[in-house]
């Protein structure tokens, strides 16, 4: 099966999760606690200087999560509100922030093991088991095999991600 069946039919799954699961209220108020800064905020309100003593501090206006990030830590969070008692498992750092990461270490979420070589040990996943999927993406063989495996997945590939991924495959049939 090529890989845009592949997808397809993996997009099609009732197993196959892109969306949240309308937890968005619950799952707010957590991002908000954790990661809004009353700081940082009174430096955007004071146009993004601060000044105290003879220090000042300029803060650059995109500073902050992208949209994507945003949306992928969103997703792992309502995953594990949707599922409060299952196994889930991360394929790798949501996004290349060790706050976050240990968030969700902290909400019991497990990354899949890695060897020395650097290979991920995907055995100590079943069927069962909900995987989340990161904000950039997962390879189309480990959607495979979580797929054969029979697992639940939450895909929080960032969209434009995705779309950097889809142009790949398309130039690589090419």
């Amino acid at each position: 099966m090529d890989t845009k069946t592949f997808k397809r039919s993996l997009h099609q799954s009732e197993h196959y999760h892109r969306k949240g699961f309308g937890h968005e209220a619950v799952v707010s108020s957590l991002l908000d606690s954790e990661y809004k800064s009353n700081l940082i905020q009174e430096i955007r309100d004071n146009g993004y200087t601060l000044t105290r003593g003879d220090v000042t501090i300029r803060l650059a206006e995109e500073f902050g999560f992208c949209w994507g990030v945003e949306r992928a830590i969103a997703l792992a969070y309502e995953t594990r509100q949707q599922f409060p008692t299952e196994r889930i498992w991360i394929t790798n750092e949501i996004i290349h922030n060790p706050s976050v990461n240990q968030n969700l270490r902290d909400m019991a979420v497990q990354f899949i093991p890695v060897d020395e070589r650097g290979i991920k040990d995907f055995s100590v996943v079943e069927g069962s088991d909900v995987v989340i999927l990161p904000a950039f993406g997962a390879s189309v063989q480990e959607m495979q095999l979580l797929t054969q495996k029979g697992c639940t997945i939450m895909d929080t590939t960032c969209p434009w991600v995705s779309k950097v991924w889809n142009s790949v495959e398309k130039h690589k049939k090419k």
